[in-house]
């Protein structure tokens, strides 16, 4: 087996392969990380792609990367870039338009399999998060390198994908460890052997190491993770202040006191559009508002949450950006009561410019288990249960079974 492409010289000894695992006790703390997450669920169903560049994006000519699988990658497209840009970095590249909803559906197995080794799954994203499974070792009779196999092996049975394991004693150290294990590997970090995994590494490694910081380590001379380590306080604190500098050389020196935080609630939930032109008709900005709050609204309703508070994002064309909210009376889960909050946000705050990106967003969420407010005046309730219907049948039969009319007609943005 050879080197993995993530993986330094000289740090093979950290790696499991056949027959070899390094010393695994004590490290109860996983970071699982799903291996080019968006492009590999796509792949599932074209595997004559597998070996080919393959590009996740819109069509549009704002779109950006989604992800890249890493054939792809090998040219220098990475998520997040500009679309354009990617075609020209790799035009042989196949893209793939990125299909509404089956990430999070994937996500969710895949999180579930966590879940039923460990209540501690701390999720960071779709495609990753971090376990503590020091409480489950003996009920799962196996050890944590054990475990991490068990993981990789159920992804890909049941969800058709790859991901890596980091290994370790703390949570940064297994997140470092994840990702040069990329892809579809395991590192282990021994507890005993972490300054050794930690000091040759270059400076930017740190957690909340930005590129800003970075700059300004490097210009005091700290080259590398070692060199924090060993650094005196003082001057580590006249580099990037006396907050950052105690984290930076306590994870400089493998010390890292966070556990894992199972299932922290949303704060918010939202959703926003980048248009492929810039919109100024209104009919189209209050269509695209409609459809964003079907969204939101969806999401509040399958995680068992309400919001007091609606949100709208404008960014005009300039690039001039733009929020405002209004808290309602009682919080909702209903699209119907947050398209109007956010259409008379909208007509207050805008009036005749183009705009390039909307957003709406739900805050001050509580449990949709509470009481609901009602009132003879307004009729939220049986606007929530047609909601609910439609939620039904679009599990069943698809996103699209069931819209709402007005975004049954074509729009001048090009969607239907």
């Amino acid at each position: 087996m050879g080197k993995k492409p993530g993986l330094p010289p000289g740090y093979e000894r950290f790696r499991v392969r056949d027959g070899y695992t390094p010393e695994d006790t004590g490290c109860g703390l996983l970071h699982v990380d799903m291996d080019a997450f968006f492009a590999a669920v796509e792949l599932r169903t074209r595997p004559e792609l597998k070996d080919r560049p393959v590009i996740v994006a819109g069509a549009g000519p704002r779109s950006v990367v989604t992800s890249a699988n890493y054939p792809a990658r090998e040219f220098g497209v990475r998520a997040a870039m500009p679309a354009a840009v990617a075609r020209r970095l790799c035009p042989q590249a196949v893209f793939i338009p990125p299909t509404q909803g089956l990430y999070g559906e994937v996500s969710r197995g895949v999180m579930a399999i966590f879940r039923e080794l460990t209540p501690l799954v701390e999720p960071l994203s779709l495609d990753e998060a971090f376990l503590d499974v020091s409480g489950a070792l003996r009920r799962l009779n196996a050890t944590p390198a054990e475990v991490a196999a068990l993981i990789r092996r159920r992804v890909s049975a049941e969800h058709g994908i790859t991901c890596s394991v980091g290994v370790a004693g703390v949570k940064f150290v297994a997140k470092l460890a994840s990702g040069m294990a990329k892809p579809d590997g395991v590192l282990v970090v021994p507890v005993d052997r972490v300054l050794e995994f930690l000091h040759p590494l270059p400076v930017a490694s740190l957690w909340g190491v930005g590129k800003r910081t970075e700059e300004s380590l490097r210009r005091l001379g700290f080259a590398t993770v070692a060199d924090v380590a060993h650094a005196p306080l003082s001057r580590l604190r006249r580099a990037v202040g006396n907050a950052a500098a105690e984290h930076l050389h306590a994870l400089a020196n493998g010390r890292d006191e966070r556990g894992v935080v199972a299932d922290v609630p949303d704060k918010s939930i939202g959703a926003e559009r980048t248009f492929d032109t810039d919109q100024r008709d209104r009919v189209v900005l209050e269509r695209e508002l409609l459809r964003l709050s079907e969204r939101v609204a969806a999401s509040l309703r399958a995680k068992g949450v309400r919001g007091r508070t609606v949100s709208i994002k404008v960014r005009f064309a300039d690039f001039r950006t733009i929020t405002r909210a209004r808290t309602l009376a009682s919080p909702t889960d209903v699209a119907r009561l947050i398209h109007t909050t956010a259409v008379t946000l909208f007509g207050e705050a805008v009036q005749g410019a183009e705009i390039r990106l909307l957003g709406v967003r739900v805050e001050g969420l509580t449990g949709g288990d509470e009481p609901e407010q009602l009132s003879f005046e307004r009729d939220e309730p049986r606007w929530r249960d047609a909601e609910i219907a439609a939620d039904v049948a679009r599990s069943k039969f698809g996103a699209a079974a069931v819209r709402p009319a007005s975004l049954l007609s074509p729009g001048t943005d090009g969607t239907s």
